[in-house]
């Protein structure tokens, strides 16, 4: 099983955990309707257009409605560490949370407890609180963006909005050295998935790939499209390939969506997506060496 679990930022949405589906324009858990827009409704969309392409098992869902008050967020942290046992995913993919250093300690305290470790994957706020809980290197996959790398690569900040240098103000140039500093500080997943105008694709300190082609500079400024490669990655690695060709095909897949989805800084993260199956079908045998069925959980 792979289990994702966020927040959604919809007031009254309960509790909520079952496999995913779609309908129309929404994602449906339990009877609820989730839109597929930007943060972890995006990053569900994208694991779920991987998985019905291979022909896998959907994602499982673990969503609860939190718009910056934390009662979903807690909700969600309290259900991981009571049933991570019971639920025993193979991938776990925390996305956003509001931040809660004692329930991430107490999550992995429980995710230890599983009879395997799941494969751990965060991004957004589960990233940063990771982080500042010291269990970064416990993590198998981080994905973030150029500008959070900075808050990465600070020995002392506790969240993005803390590091000595703004957020915003960070030079990507400097995406190497930043790099250098999270691995050194032991402020980094196993492998990065760093997004930007370039994505790096960093293992144990080591920039293993770069992705820039298709350059699509538009998808920069589109809510979701990160949010979008955590999904493809989360589900690429799922599907059995190693890490690093996860997240090398996840950003190459991202960018060639853009491309075919002819975006502008307009275009809704739902108008990528949908290209996703045209992307795997031209594009994954070569990309993976898979053609098509040829991994453990592919065949």
């Amino acid at each position: 099983m792979m289990l994702i679990a966020g927040t959604i930022p919809i007031k009254d949405l309960p509790l909520t955990i079952g496999k995913v589906g779609v309908e129309g324009e929404f994602l449906v858990v339990d009877g609820h309707h989730i839109p597929c827009a930007q943060g972890t409704g995006a990053m569900i969309s994208a694991a779920l257009a991987t998985t019905s392409y291979l022909k896998l098992e959907p994602p499982y869902v673990l969503v609860a409605g939190d718009i910056g008050e934390g009662k979903g967020s807690r909700e969600v942290y309290e259900y991981l560490i009571q049933r991570a046992a019971e639920l025993s995913p193979e991938v776990l993919a925390l996305h956003y949370c509001v931040p809660d250093m004692a329930l991430m300690r107490r999550l992995y305290q429980a995710v230890e407890g599983c009879a395997k470790k799941p494969l751990m994957v965060a991004d957004a706020a589960s990233m940063y609180v990771a982080k500042a809980t010291g269990l970064a290197t416990e993590f198998d996959i981080f994905t973030p963006d150029a500008t959070e790398m900075a808050f990465l690569a600070d020995p002392d900040a506790t969240h993005p909005a803390y590091i000595n240098r703004h957020l915003f103000d960070t030079d990507i140039t400097q995406t190497p050295k930043l790099l250098a500093a999270a691995y050194q500080n032991r402020s980094a997943a196993k492998l990065l998935l760093v997004k930007g105008a370039t994505d790096y694709i960093v293992r144990n300190g080591q920039i293993v790939a770069t992705v820039t082609e298709p350059d699509v500079p538009e998808l920069e400024a589109i809510g979701g499209t990160g949010d979008t490669i955590t999904g493809l990655v989360s589900a690429f690695v799922y599907a059995g390939l190693e890490l690093h060709e996860a997240a090398i095909i996840a950003a190459r897949t991202n960018r060639t969506a853009g491309k075919l989805a002819r975006v502008t800084p307009a275009t809704k993260v739902r108008q990528i997506t949908k290209h996703f199956p045209a992307v795997f079908k031209e594009h994954l045998c070569q990309w993976s060496g898979v053609c098509l069925y040829g991994r453990r959980k592919l065949e």
